[in-house]
């Protein structure tokens, strides 16, 4: 299992922004959340971006300890603090053979936090993501250049919920991929431009990306949206903070599921227009 990340690590973090790989789950942990994953699936329908496979440990008590398991937390506390909330978690399925891809984007496009640079996304693979099944792909240091402007665009087979892509030329020379065995996990800042490609492999690339931000960031935005405590103390109650589900995908879960994701959506709509924040979407 993994340990607290070492002050080299921790150093080139915030230099390079991004951080990979990293232990986090043992291989058959893994294998066990892929399991209930794809249970879930077959119970429930697709665990698509946007619908339950946003923000699903409000549906699905395996979700939830997912993001609570103790050697994420220990390294998110590592970079963040003790007091860690949860804002998403976006499961990211690639069919094998596939053309599903996410175009280059950065995370902090959804959320106008202040402080502004403390979202940390870890990345925590479910399946192997090697180079060839579209793992992540980073521009290394561009975290420095802060918010970019973005464009929503319309594609089938962008996995972003919004097609959501970088509108304005960014120097990518400098680009690395970031495979992963199952059961690793990266991490990138919220300012990071990031991007992944197509699946060619024979087997499903199963990511989880899991947004964490300590508990006193608050939002700029008017609307008030949800969170969920995982470690320690929330003092500042800037989030509507919300409980784990009792059943998986029960009416409860269902209806707190729902207005997660109600509020987050009411949130961007200002932000693209302007009104809720610096961050604008044309």
């Amino acid at each position: 299992m993994a340990q607290s990340l070492s002050a080299d690590e921790v150093q080139s973090y915030r230099r390079e922004g991004y951080l990979s790989p990293v232990a986090a789950l043992t291989h058959e942990q893994a294998v066990e959340y892929r399991r209930h994953l794809e249970n879930s699936e077959r119970t429930f329908g697709p665990l698509r971006p946007g619908q339950k496979g946003t923000r699903s440990y409000l549906l699905f008590g395996w979700a939830d300890e997912l993001v609570r398991e103790p050697a994420v937390l220990d390294v998110i506390e590592a970079l963040i603090g003790p007091d860690i909330l949860v804002t998403n978690l976006t499961i990211f399925a690639k069919a094998p053979r596939s053309p599903g891809y996410v175009s280059w984007h950065q995370d902090s496009t959804y959320l106008n936090l202040q402080p502004d640079d403390e979202q940390v996304t870890a990345w925590v693979a479910l399946s192997e993501a090697p180079v060839e099944a579209g793992c992540m792909e980073v521009v290394p240091g561009s975290h420095v250049l802060g918010q970019l402007p973005h464009l929503e665009t319309a594609s089938p087979d962008n996995l972003l919920s919004r097609g959501q892509q970088l509108k304005v030329p960014a120097d990518m020379t400098r680009r690395a991929f970031m495979p992963l065995k199952t059961g690793q996990m990266s991490l990138h800042h919220t300012y990071m431009l990031h991007r992944s490609g197509p699946n060619t492999t024979a087997d499903r690339r199963i990511g989880l990306t899991v947004t964490y931000v300590p508990t006193h960031c608050r939002l700029t935005s008017h609307v008030r949206v949800s969170a969920t405590l995982v470690r320690g103390i929330d003092r500042f109650g800037h989030f509507e903070l919300q409980s784990p589900p009792k059943i998986d995908c029960d009416a409860d879960a269902q209806a707190a599921h729902a207005d997660a994701m109600r509020s987050h959506s009411d949130m961007r709509s200002l932000l693209r227009s302007g009104r809720g924040g610096p961050i604008q979407l044309p």
